[in-house]
């Protein structure tokens, strides 16, 4: 058995299909340098942070190069920060002046960014922040970096929350009117209860309207789950869930979105980059238990993609490049199918190919349960040279192995060296 979400609103077959997406997260807070939440962790203020909106001059930005990255890599959607929790838009939105357009920029950052993606054949998707530091009517909560500012405070009793929301929903309706389709609407996030603030949930951004009005303006669209009402896709975030995904016992598209270090935003100081090896690895995990993966970069100031995540982009394109058919239009594998230790599963339905990725190269023999009679033929996925398939072992050789056997396995005989490549796959012919 393969689980089966049931379905929903949005169009999730090609989501499904897939597999592999690109998370850009990009406002002011990337001259900053040094995370994307720096408002909120160095409490600095509107007139302080102004300093970044004065001095906003991506010079090097080139859309295009950012889409040849992405589809290098493999990847088949995007998913870009329109407007961040700082509040800065990245188009030219008719709602406020906080926008890149008034900026040293001076243009739309966003459409030419549609337009570059789109026609390297990626699907687009919009990241919209729910809060907003910088609008007049957002209330202070606690993820504001004014939470502890006295003066702060007290000018609530003056703000609107409810002006905020009609804002809110008046870009939500500007981003989805002006740009063609739009296959993803991501909405982040819903603030949590403190014992000194009230929290900001479905009741607040009124979530039921916000989803009709982007049901209407784009029916087919994807929406994730953080206006607190489930829709068509869950977003674990900074986890690889260990099995697929269930919503009171029931399985659902899910999409794990990730960091290439530790900050979504720019960060010139953070260390801790994963290697190629890690990303190829999170990639498979999250598609052999019927997951997406949503993989971040956190462009420059200047408008670049810098040097680690380029490096990482063109690690995963050299092995996608050979290996993205175990990847798109796969998912978990039938249950009948017991992967081997150190190994994962994905299966394409449609081909009836089985695809064992192997993490932990075998001394010449990789042993498969149950699958001596399943198999028509074995191939290593890199170059599709012949793995050959032992279902009976001569009396002559290998003894031990011999006397231990179940007639039911099957065992491939395997170069003694690993094939060059990342992560290492065997593609299984089945048989019907």
């Amino acid at each position: 058995m393969i689980p089966k979400p049931a379905n929903t609103d949005g169009d999730t077959a090609w989501f499904t299909h897939d597999r592999f997406g690109l998370f850009i997260h990009w406002g002011l807070y990337a001259m900053a340098a040094r995370h994307e939440w720096i408002r909120n962790f160095e409490r600095i203020p509107n007139e302080e942070y102004d300093r970044y909106f004065k001095r906003f001059d991506p010079d090097l930005y080139d859309p295009d190069a950012w889409a040849t990255a992405a589809a290098g890599a493999g990847m088949k959607y995007f998913v870009v920060t329109t407007k961040h929790h700082e509040g800065f838009c990245l188009w030219d939105s008719k709602l406020t002046d906080y926008k890149a357009t008034n900026t040293p920029a001076k243009r739309d950052l966003l459409k030419p960014m549609v337009e570059a993606f789109r026609k390297r054949g990626l699907k687009v998707g919009f990241y919209h922040s729910l809060l907003d530091w910088h609008h007049p009517h957002y209330t202070t909560d606690g993820c504001h970096p004014m939470r502890d500012d006295a003066d702060h405070i007290r000018a609530d009793a003056k703000r609107d929350i409810r002006k905020y929301v009609e804002y809110l929903h008046g870009q939500t309706r500007e981003l989805l009117t002006r740009h063609g389709k739009v296959d993803i609407m991501w909405f982040d996030f819903s603030v949590p209860k403190t014992e000194k603030f009230p929290g900001k949930g479905r009741d607040v951004w009124q979530s039921e309207k916000l989803i009709r009005l982007v049901r209407k303006l784009q029916p087919k669209i994807i929406l994730n789950d953080r206006l607190q009402i489930d829709q068509d896709v869950k977003t674990p975030e900074q986890y690889v869930p260990r099995e697929w995904l269930r919503v009171d016992g029931s399985p659902v598209v899910w999409e794990a979105c990730h960091t290439f270090s530790g900050s979504w935003g720019y960060h010139r100081d953070e260390a801790s980059w994963k290697s190629v090896d890690q990303l190829v690895k999170m990639l498979i995990d999250c598609v052999s238990r019927g997951g997406n993966l949503l993989l971040n970069v956190g462009p420059t100031g200047r408008g670049e993609f810098d040097r680690r995540a380029l490096d990482r982009l063109a690690g995963l394109g050299e092995w996608m490049k050979r290996h993205g058919r175990s990847i798109l239009g796969c998912t978990q594998a039938p249950d009948k199918y017991r992967c081997p230790e150190h190994c994962r599963y994905t299966w394409n339905p449609d081909t009836r190919r089985l695809y064992c990725h192997v993490y932990s190269w075998p001394f010449r023999h990789l042993h498969l349960d149950d699958m001596a009679d399943q198999v028509e033929y074995a191939q290593l996925l890199n170059d599709a040279s012949e793995v050959k398939m032992l279902k009976r072992i001569p009396e002559e050789s290998y003894g031990a192995m011999k006397a231990n056997r179940k007639p039911s396995l099957l065992t491939l005989e395997l170069p003694v060296r690993k094939p060059d490549v990342t992560v290492p796959v065997i593609e299984l012919f089945m048989k019907p």
